[in-house]
């Protein structure tokens, strides 16, 4: 009775072993239901694998691939020298991942996002590469749409101001290394506004596209026409042997644009103005200088009767613009005091707030009278005169905020500067010299400079408006709209005011482009927390117009001219907005 009873049993731990066979389940799972495809290969290169994903990407089967090479989706876009690199890559780090262009079973070629990966065994030696990879085809598609609205414009498909800025400069540095002509032609469409006026903008659009497709067909092939907005274009003919080889292209462009359109129940057709240059020139000459010459060129075939095409003169560029006085002239002007500056208000056009005002210089000539800056300015635009000039405009300014204040008035007033005087290596300790001497109103000072101006150097500019801010200067950038605009310029420089131009303001009432515009620019402005002003605010509607856009800020005829100093403080105290404008619902 004393026995022991007992039992005696054999086990094995296998916790260890279900765990794998989840990790195996979950892999495996992961590996069925990817999104994305997914393709082994042993360390040959062959496939042993591939996931249902690949097969729905590529149109290939399991079975199609399996013990084939994935150079079978190869599309020859990308040479032996790139997959070169990509295995030397995969080598060092083991991982390689980039964007590959592959060919489906059905030929089509399509964008992927690739992760290739090496799997080693034990010893370290490679065993398998595992990629994953997903069809970005559609968002390929998507940026080349942003791509083409950045650069193309929306109507007619021909570039825009953007594109051609660059394939202007890509044609002269061309013709500078290949030795030959390049032309720019400025063209302006005749009697258009009358289509519009007539037909309406729908016609117009289509008597725009169907003219726009004429004249590209005129050019050669690599040559560029771009619509710069309205009825305003330029083409870019590059590797002219001389300007007579030109004539046959500029004759055959005018054909072009005078053909007559098929627009519903109506035939329409135009007539073009075009003026031209020529690059390489005796004097060195950028890309805005060369399209303001063969606009300048096209407004004498406008005013010599139209349908023709006018060749700008290099010799006679002050001439053709109307430059009348020489350099000693305006040398002794300023030495005799024969310049002022008049004074145009800025104003809110709800509140009917007086916001600042814009110095604006003029010759007080002893024989002609007051002349416009049109007279004097270009002459001296990139020539020492410029920039004494300038910064006696400054001073000027100072010493007139310095009188009204002692008056009672304190108003912001803002000078223009050249982008000559904008570039001059003391422009920054003139400036901060200036302001100390009228330190009791150095917050009160502005500066406007040109969209084209500020773009030449983006980096020194910010800097040099930087450092202006830090003096308590505002910035606004002019006449925006008429450069290439670029949202980099709004990021970067630190300007607080958008000044939108007047060529844009004073059609926008007829014209849906310029409308367009203003929305554009206000918008951005918006975006970027800058403000927005307008010039050319020459009548009521114009006002009105304005603030149902949402720009408050504006300047113009139809508020005021430009005045003396001492007329400006009495102007101040009478002035009151319309009301139309007071009654305006704002967006």
């Amino acid at each position: 009775d004393n026995q022991i009873y007992g039992m005696l049993g054999v086990y094995e731990d296998v916790t260890e072993q279900k765990f794998a066979e989840k990790k195996l389940q979950l892999a495996a799972g992961v590996f069925r239901h990817a999104r994305e495809g997914i393709v082994i290969t042993e360390a040959t290169g062959n496939i042993i694998e591939v996931n249902a994903a690949f097969s729905l990407i590529t149109g290939y089967s399991h079975e199609e691939v399996i013990g084939k090479n994935p150079r079978i989706l190869n599309s020859g876009r990308q040479d032996t020298a790139f997959y070169t690199a990509m295995f030397v890559d995969l080598q060092a780090k083991d991982h390689w991942s980039g964007e590959v262009w592959n060919r489906r079973k059905n030929g089509e070629v399509y964008a992927e996002m690739l992760t290739i990966s090496t799997v080693r065994d034990k010893q370290g030696a490679i065993s398998h590469y595992v990629a994953m990879f997903f069809d970005i085809s559609a968002l390929k598609e998507h940026q080349r749409q942003l791509e083409h609205i950045a650069h193309f414009d929306a109507l007619t498909s021909l570039p825009n101001r953007v594109l051609l800025a660059d394939r202007l400069r890509q044609a002269m540095v061309q013709a500078q290394r290949r030795g030959q002509l390049l032309a720019v032609a400025y063209l302006d469409l005749d009697g258009f506004k009358v289509i519009n006026d007539t037909y309406g903008h729908d016609a117009g659009d289509q008597l725009l596209i169907a003219v726009s497709a004429s004249m590209k067909g005129a050019l050669r092939e690599g040559d560029t026409l771009a619509r710069l907005g309205g009825d305003e274009f330029v083409a870019v003919l590059s590797d002219m042997s001389d300007a007579n080889a030109c004539a046959v292209t500029l004759t055959r462009l005018l054909a072009a644009a005078g053909q007559s359109t098929q627009v519903e129940q109506n035939q329409l057709q135009v007539t073009a103005s075009l003026g031209v240059t020529f690059f390489p020139q005796a004097d060195s000459v950028d890309a805005d200088q060369l399209m303001r010459q063969a606009d300048q060129a096209m407004y004498q075939a406008k005013v010599s009767g139209k349908n023709r095409y006018h060749v700008f003169d290099a010799a006679q560029d002050r001439s053709v613009r109307g430059l009348h006085e020489s350099l000693d002239e305006i040398a002794g002007a300023i030495a005799r005091e024969e310049f002022v500056l008049h004074y145009q208000p800025k104003v809110n056009l709800r509140t009917g707030e007086v916001v600042g005002a814009e110095a604006l210089i003029r010759w007080q000539h002893p024989v002609k009278g007051l002349l416009s800056p049109a007279h004097f300015l270009p002459v001296i635009e990139d020539h020492a005169l410029g920039v004494q000039l300038g910064d006696w405009v400054i001073h000027a300014a100072l010493q007139q905020l310095t009188q009204w204040r002692a008056q009672g008035l304190a108003l912001p007033v803002s000078v223009n500067v050249s982008a000559h005087q904008f570039a001059h290596e003391s422009f920054v300790e003139k400036l901060s010299d200036a302001l100390l001497q009228h330190s009791t109103v150095a917050g009160l000072l502005e500066m406007e400079v040109l969209e084209t101006s500020a773009m030449q150097d983006l980096n020194r500019t910010a800097k040099v408006i930087g450092a202006c801010v830090a003096l308590g200067v505002s910035f606004a950038l002019d006449d925006f709209g008429t450069g290439y605009s670029s949202l980099t310029y709004l990021k970067h420089l630190p300007v607080t005011l958008i000044k939108i131009d007047q060529s844009f303001v004073r059609d926008m009432l007829e014209d849906a482009d310029d409308r367009a515009i203003l929305e554009g620019i206000i918008g951005l402005a918006r975006a970027f927390h800058r403000g927005v002003i307008a010039e050319g605010a020459e009548t009521i509607a114009h006002g009105t117009l304005l603030l149902q856009l949402g720009c408050e800020l504006a300047q113009g005829y139809g508020i005021a001219r430009p005045m003396p100093a001492e007329q400006f403080p009495a102007w101040v105290a009478t002035w009151q907005p319309y009301p139309a404008w007071t009654a305006t619902n704002l967006p």
